[in-house]
């Protein structure tokens, strides 16, 4: 054990009584995420130069609309890819548990599945190019991964393995051992460093492009939560799985495939 050993500070993960009802920081990180995201695409439809007809393909008045359409892609999304990928046996036996949103338990890679289905339903009813939303979409994404993980932190889940290092915490429900906090390293790639890549890359001109940003969001945010994924202690149910890799690592896979297809697609496609 190292010498010293950060306290992790004991957070509630309720942020406010209101009667019977509680507010959590995990439900807060969702809600200010999604807010976030949806004032930075709105700069981004208003912004004429970054599209290659001086004009977004869609208007402001439809991306509002499409928020609610994302916002059930990402809670649903998430949630069944969590009960499907990480703990089907639990649900299984507990159905009525699926329903418990306020215990956590969402699966990023079922959250983006969600966004591109409410991505191709809202495009197709709206006659808009639905690579061009995704762009703006996976555009806004890392403000609510980056708060999300942050949420992660707040609770005290999602630790990461033991570490003789002198930033490493030891968890209320980690065990005894000091273990890296996962959740921030997480939170600074998957949120702080793909947000920054797709920031520049939008400043240079990739929404005349549609797809380029889906691409570069799904191949970025796959190579660093493999990374994360190095650091961060395995679901327990779960363990190591084929060739000692884990299944986050495992469901990056194709989505870092499914991102070079969009990068490639998206480089020949260029708007006209």
């Amino acid at each position: 054990m190292p010498f010293l050993v950060m306290p992790f500070p004991a957070f509630d993960p309720v942020l406010v009584h209101l009667g019977p009802f509680a507010i959590r920081w995990y439900a807060l990180a969702y809600i200010v995420g999604i807010l976030l995201g949806w004032f930075y695409a709105r700069l981004l439809i208003r912004d004429g130069k970054l599209w290659a007809r001086k004009k977004a393909p869609l208007t402001v008045a439809q991306f509002d609309d499409f928020v609610v359409w994302v916002t059930l892609g990402i809670i649903l999304g998430g949630r069944i890819g969590y009960v499907l990928f990480y703990n089907l046996p639990h649900f299984a036996a507990h159905p009525l548990e699926i329903l418990q949103l306020w215990n956590g338990g969402m699966s990023f890679h079922g959250g983006f599945t969600g966004c591109v289905v409410a991505v191709i339903a809202f495009a197709r009813v709206n006659k808009i190019p639905f690579l061009s939303l995704g762009d703006l979409t996976c555009a806004a994404g890392p403000f609510g991964i980056f708060l999300g993980r942050l949420a992660n932190f707040i609770n005290g889940e999602l630790w990461g393995r033991p570490a003789d290092l002198p930033w490493a915490m030891i968890f209320p429900n980690g065990g005894p051992l000091p273990r890296h906090p996962s959740q921030l390293y997480e939170a600074g790639l998957e949120g702080l460093l793909l947000f920054a890549v797709l920031f520049v890359m939008v400043r240079l001109g990739a929404l005349k492009y549609p797809g380029l940003i889906v691409g570069a969001f799904a191949c970025v945010y796959a190579v660093a939560r493999s990374t994360a994924e190095f650091f961060r202690e395995p679901d327990a149910q779960l363990g190591f799985l084929w060739g000692g890799a884990t299944m986050g690592q495992l469901l990056s896979i194709p989505l870092f495939l499914a991102g070079v297809g969009f990068i490639l697609y998206a480089v020949r496609h260029p708007a006209k």
